[in-house]
């Protein structure tokens, strides 16, 4: 089977992320591999695991993604790709991404591409239908179960923390949701093997990809961070004069009566 699983490098949100100029400083900012998308790599393992065939892991940016790339070999995938745009473009948005993956993958014959539901630095979910509508195939959204038989896909998706039971066919595309799986951590053979395994490099000339024509459609006005929250209140006094006090805050301070 032939597997593909689509990656974005992503800020680590545990870490302190500094705004400024309107910008993100990545000086000194630690990423990763988008969470969501260690549910596709691991998917894409144990479909491989069970039913045989290769697992490549696709993404977009610059060099450094390599890291994030040696990760996910490191858990497991056989094969890397690296679409390298940091000469070619300043600003990207899900229809860049989407149309030069799509691009990428027309020619590739995946029975099975996975990617995570969405990405924790964005959150717009929108690049895998993208890439599933520009290669006219399947796809399923935010799966909790898969299960492949000869061609026929059955799955379990998330419905607002309800399940949808769907039977479809490959070629196919899905999104993975949290408890899908357990994503497994690198082991050092698997680091020292992937430090072997192929990541390939190719770059939008390659593609034959006109910068223009993946140009984004959208445009980021301002970025910054969420205020800081207030310390917490104690009301004083008895009962009744704390629940007075609590509903003139909720009306004059909180404004939400």
């Amino acid at each position: 089977m032939n597997i593909y699983v689509l990656v974005k490098r992503t800020f680590d949100t545990e870490e302190k992320i500094v705004v400024s100029g309107g910008k993100i400083q990545e000086d000194g900012a630690e990423f990763i591999i988008n969470p969501y998308d260690e549910y596709a790599i691991e998917e894409a393992i144990r479909v491989r695991e069970a039913h045989g065939g290769e697992v490549t892991v696709l993404t977009m940016g610059g060099e450094e993604a390599e890291k994030q790339l040696r990760t996910a070999l490191a858990m497991g995938a056989d094969k890397a790709v690296l679409i390298n745009t940091e000469d070619d473009l300043d600003e990207m948005d899900q229809f860049t991404a989407a149309q030069i993956l799509a691009d990428y993958l027309k020619d590739k014959n995946a029975d099975l591409i996975l990617a995570g539901n969405v990405a924790i630095d964005g959150g717009s979910g929108q690049v895998g239908p993208r890439v599933a509508d520009l290669l006219d195939i399947n796809y399923v959204t935010t799966i909790t179960k898969l299960e492949i038989d000869g061609t026929t896909v059955n799955i379990v998706r998330d419905v607002e923390g309800d399940s949808e039971v769907i039977e479809t066919s490959l070629p196919l595309l899905v999104t993975a949701q949290q408890g899908l799986n357990e994503p497994r951590y690198p082991s050092l053979p698997g680091i020292m093997k992937a430090k072997k395994k192929p990541l390939e490099e190719v770059e939008l000339d390659d593609l034959d990809i006109d910068e223009d024509d993946v140009e984004a459609k959208t445009e980021t006005i301002e970025i910054y961070m969420p205020p800081k929250k207030e310390a917490g209140r104690v009301l004083q006094g008895d009962l009744s004069n704390q629940v007075q006090e609590l509903v003139q805050l909720l009306r004059t301070e909180a404004k939400v009566i």
